[in-house]
């Protein structure tokens, strides 16, 4: 279980005492400190970096919201906000709030507001740990294509393409690399041709066939994504999700979505899925 570092913020010394009770009947919870005012909180938040701040909407001097836009630009933590009064609430989901708690404080109420947080620190520890790892593998690629510069010999794979072809071609059936694929073979429109592997952008599946999403154009052969997983070299491409297959050297960022999953955003703003079960298969694909 990640573990969550809270700042609480309250001007009122038992409302902070209230939060700090509640915040010991949870797990894996530090409670780095207390401030009871807003120009406090500011400096705390600068200084100990939490990763949530239980804060006060009403304060004197300096509200929780000007506590917002005094440290926008810096490190900013999760929000849980505590009120007195509900018409807060929609300005507290405007600035992203994880959610809002009225006073008195019910020890229930609180405790479903905090385990979303919970969620949201471990979704966001996991996107942190993604990142780092395709970063990794997009860092062994470079190396491994540097490396891998020879005399140009490719393998054929694809749309019926077997051993034979490849010799015919004067190409050995198991790539440059003694292991994968690095041209495709297409069969289009009465012409068969190949494309480079590194020249993918991502890949499709649709059902026996997968479409080679290569720029604007996508070229469709009569294979399964799995079977064609298994000829890619894994420190270039990754399965993010049962029908989709993307090039790491594409890839520009990463954002948190839903249940776990995540939106892939490539360079030229394709947005793909990345499912939490292929998420654990990319950790494990480099050792992670």
């Amino acid at each position: 279980m990640v573990s969550v570092r809270v700042l609480i913020v309250d001007d009122e010394a038992l409302a902070r005492q209230r939060v700090r009770r509640l915040l010991q009947n949870e797990t894996d919870v530090e409670v780095v400190g207390e401030a009871e005012s807003g120009h406090d909180a500011v400096a705390m938040i600068r200084d100990l970096q939490p990763d949530l701040v239980c804060l006060d909407v009403q304060m004197p001097g300096l509200d929780g919201f000007g506590v917002l836009s005094e440290i926008e630009g810096g490190h900013v933590p999760m929000v849980l906000f505590i009120t007195a009064y509900d018409e807060h609430a929609q300005r507290a989901f405007d600035v992203h709030a994880v959610d809002y708690v009225l006073k008195p404080v019910d020890a229930d109420r609180f405790r479903a507001a905090f385990d979303k947080a919970r969620k949201q620190r471990a979704n966001a520890v996991a996107a942190e740990r993604l990142g780092e790892l395709l970063e990794t593998v997009r860092r062994l690629a470079d190396g491994g294509a540097a490396e891998g510069r020879g005399d140009g010999v490719a393998a054929l794979l694809g749309g019926g393409a077997s051993a034979g072809a490849a010799a015919a071609a004067g190409a050995p059936a198991n790539g440059a690399t003694g292991r994968y694929a690095s041209r495709i073979l297409v069969k289009q429109d009465g012409r068969m041709f190949f494309v480079k592997t590194t020249e993918i952008d991502w890949i499709e599946a649709d059902r026996n066939y997968v479409r080679l999403h290569v720029g604007k154009t996508a070229h469709t052969i009569r294979e399964r994504i799995s079977h064609l997983e298994e000829t890619l070299d894994p420190r270039l491409f990754a399965r993010i999700h049962r029908s989709t297959i993307v090039n790491l050297n594409r890839v520009r960022e990463m954002q948190q979505w839903f249940s776990g999953d995540y939106v892939v955003i490539l360079e030229d703003g394709t947005r793909l899925r990345l499912s939490r079960h292929y998420r654990d298969r990319v950790e494990k694909q480099v050792g992670v």
